[in-house]
């Protein structure tokens, strides 16, 4: 019944919803937690956590500051370049080591030459003569293969330039025989033979075969500069100066202008031919050794090497300056 007591038109309870004590709870919790709270006081799990982490070593020395390199990757352009430098490298290296295997070769070769000492064979003189041979010679010992017909031809060269020399003596021998003021040119064909006959053989016709036996760079050069001069003597032969004693073309003309012998005339041309030919073939065989000489890689700086080895090597220096220094010694 006292809920017909209440009064429905009376004023109502003035209720704040927010006063519930399941709202104030929340909208006020306690303070304790977070007045308690120090972010910098020791918190025994952090510290157990720092103990047990394992600190990164420092550096001993003062801190450099991190630099990061940059990776550099080659580009094909130098690879090429660096792998074509190491090619040159390796084949200059080679070719020293080349050179100077040919070197030691060409040394024992002349060690070996002079160690197997052979009796001259040159020029074939008879047993019974007082004249002994003054050279030796065989090219089939001597000679490589590829060389040996350049030489030959060569020695055939230096015998039919003393054939002719010869045979140039022999004309104007008719020609004085036939006319008086050939006398001064018989004079001077004697004089040719003796002369030139040896002094062929030992200066042009023995360098060419000591260079194409030992491969001798000096000997080529003394060639060369020796048979150029001979080719000179050669055209000024087969020309034929009056009073040169050459019996040349312009000496046949005068011949037969003056109406000489038939036989003498004869003879003249035939000389005349003869030098005509030789200075043909002394023109062919300096090409033929010149292009020889190219394939055997000798240089005038190996010339010089030689040339100066041979000189401190000869016995005749090496007396004549221990003579000059005695001499020079004793003077002061």
């Amino acid at each position: 019944m006292s809920a017909f007591d209440t009064n429905p038109f009376a004023d109502p309870v003035d209720v704040n919803p927010f006063q519930d004590p399941s709202v104030t709870q929340l909208t006020n919790p306690p303070q304790s937690g977070l007045s308690e709270f120090n972010p910098f006081s020791e918190n025994p799990r952090l510290t157990n956590a720092a103990a047990t982490t394992v600190p990164a070593s420092q550096p001993t020395g003062p801190s450099q500051p991190a630099v990061l390199q940059p990776s550099v990757e080659p580009t094909p352009q130098a690879v090429a370049s660096a792998a074509q430098a190491g090619l040159l490298q390796q084949q200059e290296e080679l070719e020293r080591k080349a050179a100077e295997l040919d070197r030691k070769e060409r040394e024992l070769q002349n060690a070996t030459a002079s160690l197997h000492v052979r009796p001259n064979n040159w020029p074939p003189l008879p047993s019974v003569c007082p004249i002994k041979p003054c050279f030796y010679q065989d090219f089939s010992a001597e000679i490589p293969a590829d060389y040996q017909r350049t030489c030959k031809m060569m020695y055939y060269l230096w015998m039919l330039h003393s054939v002719t020399l010869l045979l140039n003596l022999l004309a104007f021998l008719a020609a004085f025989s036939a006319h008086d003021y050939r006398g001064v040119d018989f004079g001077l064909s004697i004089l040719w033979f003796v002369l030139f006959t040896p002094c062929a053989f030992i200066c042009w016709y023995r360098p060419i075969y000591k260079a194409f036996r030992s491969d001798n760079s000096f000997s080529f050069f003394v060639f060369f500069f020796v048979f150029f001069c001979q080719i000179a003597i050669y055209i000024i032969q087969l020309v034929g100066l009056p009073g040169w004693g050459n019996s040349g073309w312009i000496i046949v003309i005068s011949a037969l202008q003056a109406e000489s012998p038939i036989a003498v005339s004869i003879i003249m041309i035939v000389v005349a031919c003869f030098f005509t030919l030789c200075a043909v073939l002394s023109l062919f065989l300096l090409k033929r050794v010149h292009s020889l000489y190219r394939r055997t890689g000798a240089s005038f700086q190996q010339a010089q090497e030689e040339f100066s080895q041979g000189i401190f090597a000869s016995r005749t220096f090496r007396n004549t300056a221990a003579g000059a220094a005695r001499g020079a010694f004793q003077g002061n």
